[in-house]
């Protein structure tokens, strides 16, 4: 009897998969394929159709979250592909404290009456089944961007695929490193590979993976239609980051658990949000099915929204800055942007742990806190 291949794991996945095939002075890394042309009778046709380039950070990805994968320019093109797909007059339940990109996009959506839109707690299992009935798309993000909620991934999945409702989950500051919900039973996972795969701050890039051949056909044909393709430099560079995506997120993860616990002890930081922590709302739910708590914290300041600022501000190692996922750790008042949720406290601050010495970066922030008072 032939012998099965190894399973591998996610930190040798990372490193091996998407690379050519291995001959004789072949290359070890993909090449950046910039062509936009293609000589008649092949699989690729045109270049909105593919690229060889976006196809090993797709085979990659696909490696990492068990299911075939398309990349987008961004993760909100991948995200508009999804929703693209509903039929006029869709529901959509989804979180009310998601990403304010969503949030905007759905609402606009709603607005031109193209679908309609249903905004719950997403932590709250109950309010979410509640609100299932008559659902095209439930639409999970998990935890959520900024207040890092968590849902109940394996029931919620599992009573909406037994009504036939489509689940896609959003899987960007889980990464599959924590939890690959296609193995839950969801339809699609997207990610935004500007943050922790790509992990460089220097692209923006989006993926959408699935097991459904009928969802993965109407998915690509929304992409070679709308035209939200990558570029085949950003893909190379993409691909290059997922190399050392588990090294960064280790760090990054353990830095985000240490500094969360030294955060919940300042007498300036009125509440920390970070589901590692056994004093969180969301730590037992996290730990039954996580494999570990990502590298995201959420605090809220002691003080007015101006003084918050001021915090964000006055650090030297952090920078002062929109997004997430990068070696740097990043930090910003999320209501600072009028978009965001009216749910999300004036004074919270999202913290991006990045991959510095944890010292350093505490005393940043210790000296940062001071200067907000």
């Amino acid at each position: 009897m032939a012998s099965k291949e190894p399973q591998h794991r996610p930190e040798t996945i990372a490193i091996t998969a998407g690379r050519p095939e291995v001959g004789a002075d072949s290359a070890l890394n993909q090449p950046i394929s910039l062509n936009s042309t293609f000589v008649a009778g092949g699989p690729i046709g045109y270049g909105r159709y593919g690229n060889e380039t976006w196809t090993a950070l797709e085979v990659a990805i696909a490696a990492l979250e068990g299911g075939k994968t398309l990349s987008y320019s961004s993760g909100m093109a991948a995200i508009s592909a999804v929703f693209s797909t509903l039929p006029v007059g869709a529901k959509i339940v989804a979180s009310d404290q998601g990403y304010a990109g969503v949030m905007t996009l759905l609402g606009t959506l709603s607005a031109a009456k193209k679908i309609t839109v249903k905004f719950v707690a997403i932590e709250d299992t109950d309010a979410v089944l509640a609100a299932l009935d008559g659902a095209d798309l439930l639409w999970i993000e998990s935890p959520t961007n900024p207040s890092l909620d968590v849902a109940d991934l394996p029931t919620l999945i599992k009573h909406a695929k037994s009504r036939n409702i489509l689940v896609a989950v959003d899987n960007t500051f889980a990464t599959a490193l924590i939890q690959q919900p296609l193995a839950m039973g969801a339809d699609i996972v997207m990610n935004s590979v500007t943050k922790y795969l790509a992990g460089h701050s220097d692209i923006v890039l989006g993926s959408l993976s699935t097991n459904d051949p009928i969802q993965f056909k109407a998915l690509e044909d929304a992409r070679k239609i709308n035209g939200s393709i990558p570029g085949p430099f950003e893909a190379w560079l993409a691909l290059r980051g997922i190399r050392t995506f588990p090294l960064r997120f280790q760090r990054a993860s353990e830095n985000a658990m240490e500094l969360a616990t030294r955060l919940s002890q300042h007498p300036l930081v009125t509440r920390v949000r970070y589901p590692g922590l056994p004093t969180d709302p969301q730590h037992f739910k996290a730990e039954a099915f996580m494999k570990g708590f990502g590298a995201i914290v959420s605090f809220e300041y002691a003080g007015s929204a101006a003084a918050a600022d001021k915090v964000c501000e006055s650090s030297k190692i952090i920078t002062y800055a929109t997004s997430l996922g990068g070696v740097e750790s990043l930090w910003e008042r999320r209501r600072r942007w009028p978009i965001e949720s009216a749910s999300v406290p004036e004074t919270l601050i999202r913290l991006s742990v990045g991959c510095e010495d944890v010292d350093d970066l505490w005393l940043d922030i210790e000296s940062a806190l001071l200067a907000g008072k």
